[in-house]
């Protein structure tokens, strides 16, 4: 006779029915903030609905979503090969920062080659910033989590310092590089946006983002290469005992989480930002990459879906002062539907004493 299930253990088996109930509390927690402060809750959530349902909101929530997508890609990839790539932030700056000073040096090559140049150079910065740190991990045993927060804020320090150097600082007043040259752009053309009705700044990577999304898939789960980083996230003692390199996993994982992280960065500058400003503080899309990782359960279909949601979030909650709400809701929403999912973790461990209990119970009666 089966055991009947308690709602832990139904909630901590079903992932989307948990991931459900975080972003509905999420969004729960955030009308308490509006009723407490006076504000409709009705007209905020309304007015976050329609911004991102007309189509050219959607175009901007696709916009949005297309760093947030690749970013969370990079940190799933790391996630599942059991490496917690906190460093994605500083990946991201420096493949931007790439993109940016290849497009000004190589304007003169045609898009069809300007463009992949771009994307390559930001990759093998990302994947640098990423192996440097697994080399120090696997070599001399520093944790990773603690040269990547370094790492982050050398990135955030060289782009400044890049951004400001003659040929590339903005020759006018704006504190930013030069714009990227023309043919390095993914955006549509402005007749394409003006005929179709779309965001201003609609362009080719949300395309890029989806075979991204495919080719993360087919690697984890189709290839050798993926089981073997699978394996070494699972278990690395058991993994080295199978005859795999643990330490050359990590580096391999490490490298191609930055080089995704990389090309992120380089998606938003050729897509959306056109440039990058002198930074006055992290921007933090590697950062929200890690929320949109635990989002989509660190899968890469589901990635796909956070980065969509994350973007609505983002480019909806920018409407919000339109109706007398604070934007920072989004954060507060955000920030609760990320602490119910990490709290998964509590329903699993209570899950697995339970089991673990009866089964000592069970041994001990037949003991007897």
């Amino acid at each position: 006779m089966k055991e009947k299930k308690s709602w832990i253990d139904f909630i901590s088996e079903n992932t989307f029915i948990h991931i459900l109930l975080s972003i509905i509390l999420g969004f729960l927690v955030g009308a308490i903030f509006l009723a407490v402060m006076g504000l409709s809750v009705g007209a905020a959530y309304g007015r976050l609905i329609n911004s991102v349902t007309s189509l050219k909101g959607f175009t901007y929530v696709v916009v949005y979503a297309v760093p947030y997508i690749v970013a969370g890609l990079s940190v799933a990839f790391s996630f599942k090969t059991g490496v917690f790539n906190i460093g994605a932030e500083g990946q991201f700056v420096v493949g931007a920062m790439a993109a940016v000073v290849t497009s000004l040096f190589a304007s003169s090559l045609p898009s069809i080659i300007l463009i992949p140049l771009c994307f390559l150079a930001a990759m093998c910065m990302g994947a640098l910033w990423g192996v440097v740190v697994g080399i120090l991990k696997t070599k001399r045993g520093i944790n990773e989590v603690l040269s990547m927060i370094m790492f982050n804020w050398i990135a955030f320090y060289l782009s400044n310092y890049i951004a400001g150097l003659p040929g590339i600082k903005n020759e006018g007043s704006a504190e930013a590089t030069k714009n990227i040259a023309a043919n390095a752009s993914l955006q549509f053309s402005k007749d394409f946006i003006k005929q179709a009705g779309v965001a201003p700044t609609f362009n080719w990577g949300f395309i890029i983002a989806i075979l991204v999304t495919l080719l993360v898939w087919l690697m984890i789960e189709k290839t050798t290469l993926g089981y073997e980083l699978k394996a070494v996230g699972a278990n690395k003692y058991a993994a080295e005992y199978g005859g795999i390199n643990v330490n050359r996993s990590i580096l391999t994982a490490l490298g191609i989480s930055g080089a995704m992280a990389g090309l992120a960065g380089a998606l938003l500058v050729m897509g959306m930002g056109q440039r990058i400003s002198i930074f006055s503080s992290q921007e933090g899309y590697g950062f929200a990459g890690i929320v949109v990782a635990l989002i989509g359960c660190s899968n890469p279909f589901g990635v796909f879906i956070a980065g969509l949601f994350y973007g609505a979030l983002m480019y909806g909650g920018s409407k919000l002062n339109l109706v007398g709400a604070p934007t920072q809701l989004i954060s507060v929403i955000v920030g609760t539907v990320v602490f119910f999912i990490s709290i998964s973790v509590i329903f699993r461990n209570i899950k697995y004493l339970k089991k673990r209990g009866n089964a000592s119970t069970k041994k001990g009666v037949a003991k007897a």
